[in-house]
């Protein structure tokens, strides 16, 4: 029985994240890494500066970096890693793949980026109870793209804000629910592609090492272990769809009996959860404290 580690992407950042963790310890790097690269104090941002694109993608890289920076040492085996969205960069550090610092530039040069390759105003909404076959046909009829595939029924569609409101009008006309995602960019579609070249380019000026424990695509599900297959997995991944569902099934492929989440937020672990209702999956966010985190994995894998 081992651990796998879920690291989520920007959206539930908020100043209650930090509950958990404080600006001193082993973290303390961490925070000095992230203000350096911003120019903000993380601890001292509000819940809509947090918003910021340039702000949101290396905070949310920073925290798990920081928790990781906490726990890693007094963890159990791990087996895999996933990460959504920007948080698949995140876990490259995690795995030791990517130092933090690059880790966290990475993050900001990222947000750049998709910023700069669509400017016409994006969106993403998260759609429930409609297969993929009726969402792809959804968003054809609007000019939209699924951006991200969670379960069999659950999907995040992205693309221009008008293209993905009408598919959000007609998807609740058909009995779906339809909330919308604090991301003003349309995340893995092909409003991305822009970003693609520029940002494989980053990847590469980067000092990498072969992590320790593989990473899943993705754009697939498959693990990674070559940096080369990173840059790459990394790269696309802004401008196709994010498959987390083949991720989380390939989590389960790799004998992880227990998944945490290193937050901030707790929408993998909830996703998981429903995927795979055998597999005990929790984030660092449900708890007070990471005591609390640490005594619940090793309960839970005896």
């Amino acid at each position: 029985m081992s651990l796998g580690l879920l690291c989520p992407g920007q959206g539930d950042q908020s100043p209650a994240m930090f509950s958990v963790l404080a600006r001193a310890g082993d973290a303390a790097p961490i925070w000095d890494i992230f203000t350096r690269e911003t120019g903000s104090d993380p601890f001292a941002l509000t819940g809509e500066g947090m918003q910021v694109n340039a702000i949101a993608q290396p905070l949310v890289c920073a925290f798990q970096l920081a928790v990781w920076a906490e726990i890693s040492d007094k963890l159990p085996p791990i087996s895999a890693l996933a990460g959504y969205s920007v948080g698949e960069l995140a876990a490259y550090g995690c795995a030791g793949g990517l130092s933090p610092q690059d880790v966290v530039a990475l993050a900001r040069r990222r947000a750049s980026l998709m910023d700069e390759a669509f400017v016409g105003g994006g969106a993403m909404l998260a759609l429930r109870g409609l297969d993929r076959a009726t969402v792809r046909a959804l968003c054809a009829r609007h000019g939209a793209e699924i951006a991200i595939v969670n379960d069999d029924d659950r999907l995040v569609v992205g693309g221009a804000s008008e293209a993905v409101a009408a598919c959000g009008v007609e998807a609740e006309a058909r009995g779906a629910k339809a909330t919308p995602l604090a991301i003003h960019i349309p995340s893995h579609t092909s409003l991305m592609r822009a970003a693609i070249a520029p940002f494989r380019l980053a990847l590469e000026k980067v000092e990498w090492k072969r992590p320790s424990w593989p990473v899943m695509a993705g754009v697939s599900g498959a693990p990674v272990f070559a940096p080369a297959a990173a840059r790459n997995a990394l790269s696309t991944q802004l401008a196709e769809t994010i498959d987390w569902a083949a991720c989380l099934d390939g989590m389960r492929e790799r004998g992880c009996a227990v998944l945490l989440e290193l937050g901030p937020g707790a929408g993998l672990a909830r996703m998981a959860r429903d995927r795979a209702p055998d597999i005990p999956a929790r984030s660092v966010s449900e708890f007070n404290s990471l005591e609390g985190v640490l005594a619940w994995v090793s309960r839970e894998l005896g």
